[in-house]
């Protein structure tokens, strides 16, 4: 069984963490065939933190895990954070096939979204 694992930095701020849950949501609800499971889980601060959403998955089932970093930029959390976490959670689970996407700001078309919000959200001018 497939699962998409959104992971995002975590915040204080519940409703910054609830968004990250929203946009679960909302992938779970369009993904049709494509994903079993939808989760998101978080580094810091937030629950579910990432080793114990993935062994709620394996528990609930899943098989292979495809990891989307839901941040803007290759930091630290990006470049070492969740590759050492996926190593690690490979060696818990080694039956289960684990695929690390890239992050959100290195997504083809990311710069065409962002001009498309901002034409769209632009006051027309006279």
């Amino acid at each position: 069984m497939k699962a998409l694992l959104l992971v995002a930095h975590g915040s204080r701020r519940k409703d910054s963490n609830d968004e990250v849950r929203r946009l679960a949501d909302r992938i779970r609800e369009n993904s049709g065939p494509a994903f079993d499971f939808v989760e998101c889980a978080f580094l810091e601060i937030s629950c579910p933190q990432v080793d114990s959403a993935i062994n709620d998955l394996a528990h609930d089932g899943a098989t292979e895990i495809t990891v989307f970093p839901y941040f803007l930029s290759a930091g630290t959390h990006v470049a070492l954070d969740v590759p050492r976490i996926i190593e690690e959670e490979k060696a818990n689970h080694p039956t289960m096939h684990f695929d690390i996407l890239p992050h959100l700001g290195a997504l083809q078309g990311i710069s065409s979204l962002v001009l498309n919000h901002i034409y769209k959200s632009a006051p027309l001018s006279d």
